[in-house]
């Protein structure tokens, strides 16, 4: 017997990524080819604010497990509003439709009280559910992670809902809003 061929690309050693050939203009357009769903993350703020609840728009939502149910979710370790999701018990994920693009945009970009004005329901835990939204999550804050310059929130869906008759997703695609059309039947 003869010794093994070896395999023609040997994996790398896992104990380290290699050093990344781009930079990061170049990451972020090549992100931009992956289209995603846009959600607003609502939460509790802490006692003293101005209102009783923050809110951001976030399109880092994805599934995990189906059981248990999880789904994730991610935020910058330099936004104003990370303690608020990071050392609350709760948060709501509302997935936005293409007539929320108002909403997203409120709540990426107003300074304030991104409520005043805002049509919501309150959860069983007290937290809001916006209304017209496509499908909420209830989740308990189960863990987070710190991974490079966001931090990953790992949520255990306690309730959700598809409340409303359908319609079109908001979407994130190449850095602009549209949405989704069915591909045939």
């Amino acid at each position: 017997m003869g010794m093994p061929e070896p395999e023609p690309h040997a994996p790398r050693h896992a104990g380290r990524a290699a050093s990344p050939d781009f930079d990061a203009k170049h990451f972020r357009r090549a992100l931009s080819q992956f289209a995603t769903g846009v959600t607003i993350i609502t939460t509790r703020a802490a006692s003293g604010a101005g209102t009783p609840f923050v809110g951001i728009t976030a399109s880092s939502f994805n599934s995990v497990s189906m059981d248990p149910p999880l789904v994730l979710w991610s935020m910058a370790t330099t936004a104003n509003s990370l303690p608020m999701f990071r050392d609350g018990s709760h948060y709501i994920i509302n997935v936005l439709s293409a007539s929320q693009l108002d909403l997203c945009q409120r709540f990426a970009t107003l300074k304030g009280d991104r409520f005043a004005g805002v049509d919501y329901r309150l959860s069983e835990t007290g937290l809001p559910v916006l209304a017209n939204a496509l499908a909420w999550f209830e989740c308990h804050n189960r863990s987070r992670y710190d991974e490079g310059d966001h931090i990953i929130f790992v949520g255990e869906v306690e309730r959700c809902g598809v409340p409303g008759s359908g319609g079109h997703p908001l979407v994130f695609h190449g850095g602009a809003f549209s949405t989704t059309s069915p591909l045939g039947d």
